[in-house]
């Protein structure tokens, strides 16, 4: 079940020039699943990424931050070149062994395309606790390499999902300079979602020429505004990745910094298919019915604007009540009140669903009437606006409704 969500058309999904993709089946799980993904990248091309902020993550995460530590510029031998996806294992909660893995097989990834294996980015999302059946991935790699296609965006969409209903890709196009710039991106995830950065991985490539001291900021400003806004049910992953990728094909001067025409042309455009990504992971959610946007305005910070919003993104009655259609509405305000917003006024606070004013001053609008809020809480896309009366800050987070197939579908997870 998904809310008004499709699966790509092939031929929506741009190639990107200096990206290939291959997808095998490695049987790491189980059998005749596409399951072993790997983007390769031309030399010269430009990677960055974010990645889970939970302190016990997985090895493959511990990997890709050593080897992006050590990426140098003016080093071509030290530039990103390939990234290695498996499903079914996370490789998480493995210890020396899992890092050991996670080394092994990019090591026999970077032999077979001949680079350092400091040049490899490996993931993995699955099963956590279990050891990565590395002989089946490193088997499987001589298919992925093979298959390997420029256009095979919206394969990899598919190879690198578990839990997920549909493949979520995206493309882009933007015109610098002249130059039509193409943007696509691909993620999976469907629970395990809040991102602190869900379980989710995420990679965006574009071809546009852009400077690679400027990639790390990117990387963070996109996450940030995307997929650091999503949560299906509260939960960190161990293995959350986002990386973004830049092969610089494209003609254009470079872009030096986010202030030029360009470069705000592309950051836009770039954040688009980013957030179009992010919301896709919410309309799949566990058993979602509901895609929901929460809006919080005037707080003195946004800071405090995101934990009200997440205080009700996260509360199991409000998530219960809307996947009910029932609008008992002061669990939002209860949510907001326990948010840690220590000064906060409840005499200020202002509620509305979508164009319905629930609440006025505090308490409850006078000309509400409760068939309004259970009109809107029946449509499957709905906008909870808050305001909380002490600044000009705001924030947005997206969430799902929780129903009967969230628990049945993650107490079935392993089986």
């Amino acid at each position: 079940m998904t809310v008004n969500l499709q699966a790509p058309k092939p031929a929506d999904v741009l190639a990107v020039p200096g990206v290939r993709l291959g997808i095998a089946e490695a049987g790491v799980r189980k059998v005749g699943r596409k399951d072993l993904t790997v983007i390769l990248l031309d030399e010269g091309s430009a990677v960055s990424g974010v990645f889970t902020q939970n302190r016990y993550c997985a090895a493959p995460v511990q990997v890709c931050r050593e080897h992006l530590q050590h990426v140098d510029v003016a080093n071509a031998n030290t530039h990103i070149r390939a990234l290695l996806i498996n499903t079914g294992n996370a490789n998480a909660g493995t210890g020396a062994k899992g890092m050991a893995d996670a080394r092994a097989t990019a090591e026999a990834l970077a032999q077979l395309l001949k680079v350092k294996p400091q040049q490899i980015l490996p993931f993995s999302t699955g099963v956590i606790m279990e050891n990565l059946p590395v002989d089946r991935i490193v088997a499987g790699l001589p298919a992925a390499i093979a298959d390997a296609q420029t256009q095979h965006w919206a394969k990899a969409a598919e190879g690198i999902m578990t839990t997920d209903t549909v493949p979520k890709a995206y493309s882009a196009q933007v015109v610098l300079s002249g130059q039509t710039v193409t943007i696509t991106g691909i993620s999976k995830g469907a629970g395990m979602i809040r991102p602190n950065m869900a379980t989710m991985l995420g990679f965006l490539a574009t071809d546009a020429n852009i400077d690679p001291a400027l990639l790390p900021a990117l990387a963070t400003d996109l996450a940030n505004a995307s997929f650091n806004r999503i949560t299906i049910d509260g939960d960190t992953s161990t293995n959350d990745s986002f990386i973004v990728m830049a092969t610089r094909k494209a003609a254009h001067a470079a872009i030096t910094s986010w202030d030029s025409a360009d470069g705000k042309a592309l950051r836009i455009a770039m954040m688009s298919v980013a957030q179009k990504l992010a919301h896709a992971i919410v309309r799949d959610g566990e058993g979602a019915t509901k895609f929901i946007t929460i809006r919080v305005e005037g707080g003195k910070t946004s800071e405090e604007c995101r934990l009200a919003a997440y205080a009700i993104a996260h509360s199991p009655l409000v998530k219960t009540a809307f996947f009910a259609s029932d609008p008992n509405l002061g669990r939002i305000l209860a949510a907001v009140g326990y948010a840690g917003i220590h000064d906060l006024d409840q005499d200020l606070i202002g509620l509305h669903l979508d164009d319905v004013c629930v609440v006025k001053n505090g308490g409850r609008n006078p000309d509400y009437q409760e068939a309004d809020g259970q009109r809107v809480m029946k449509q499957s896309e709905i906008t909870i606006k808050v305001s909380l009366g002490r600044g000009n800050a705001a924030d947005t987070v997206w969430t799902c409704d929780l129903s009967h197939d969230y628990v049945s579908i993650n107490a079935d997870y392993r089986s």
